[in-house]
């Protein structure tokens, strides 16, 4: 299943320049502030919905309970947060957020190497998904992104550098093929990023610098289409159309995770805000 590379000249956005040469990209400080504002932004919804609801002295107290939660339950702190202030809280002076509601095991990852005992783990799973795609688009560069509060998250990355993660730690815009991916719903190749249309010039200069001559998107999805994440490949050539063997082996892993995903905020993170509730309602 190896890729036939194309073999044309490299053009100058690919060169890495030299020293004291500008490469067109935001400074690093813009790019820094940028992600803390964004992340500030992604938990401060949940403390003022946590400091409304239960009468806490502070958006402090908020943060505290946010933060033990995700520690005991084994979460982002940031993923706990979105679900706070995204699910319907629970009725006024309610015992439980959650009445009556079932649990089940994690689905089956068949082709994913997870053992038993790491089937509930949110950082094996997204690990062994990220390995499986590598493998089957046979490179070893790759990230995963999570959709949460309408972006797309980066939360693992393996190849890259910190350019590129610092850069699409939060992608909002439509200018990147995992963008574009989700919106679609499918699977999206980008053959050669160096004349690709889909991205804005900050995008690609990033995406070459990280040495990334192509990429390919793979939503993760429920059974519903619901675009719950993302894992890219990225290739140091430029490819041909993948083999209709690797896009259904692809499709597939997709599926599986993305279901698993469901699981997981239907059941670990739901666990988690219940905790919460409890924990918050004890200390009155």
């Amino acid at each position: 299943m190896r890729q036939e590379p194309l073999s044309p000249p490299l053009p100058d956005a690919v060169r890495t320049p030299p020293a004291g040469e500008t490469t067109g990209q935001p400074p690093q400080s813009d790019i820094e502030l940028r992600n803390r504002r964004l992340a500030r932004a992604a938990v401060v919804p949940a403390q003022r919905t946590l400091l409304g609801r239960y009468g806490l002295a502070s958006e402090t107290a908020a943060f505290e309970l946010l933060r033990q939660a995700s520690q005991r339950f084994n979460i982002k702190l940031h993923t706990l947060a979105d679900a706070a202030a995204r699910i319907p809280g629970p009725d006024a002076d309610a015992d439980v957020w959650f009445p009556g509601r079932a649990r089940y095991r994690p689905p089956p990852l068949p082709g994913l190497a997870v053992d038993e005992a790491s089937r509930s783990s949110h950082g094996a799973v997204l690990k062994a998904a990220m390995r499986r795609v590598l493998h089957v688009t046979e490179t070893g560069m790759g990230n995963v992104q999570l959709a949460e509060s309408g972006m797309l998250r980066l939360e693992k990355h393996t190849g890259l550098n910190r350019q590129f993660t610092d850069f699409f730690a939060f992608v909002q815009d439509s200018t990147t093929s995992c963008a574009q991916a989700a919106a679609q719903r499918q699977q999206v190749t980008v053959k050669d990023v160096a004349v690709a249309d889909v991205f804005d010039e900050d995008s690609r200069r990033t995406i070459l610098h990280a040495g990334s001559r192509a990429a390919h998107s793979l939503p993760l999805t429920s059974r519903a289409g619901t675009v719950l994440g993302m894992i890219s490949s990225h290739h140091e050539q430029p490819l041909t159309d993948f083999t209709r063997a690797q896009l259904a082996a692809l499709d597939a892993t997709g599926a599986q995770v993305g279901q698993w995903l469901l699981w997981h905020r239907h059941t670990v993170v739901l666990d988690a805000l219940e905790h919460l509730h409890t924990t918050a309602r004890a200390a009155r």
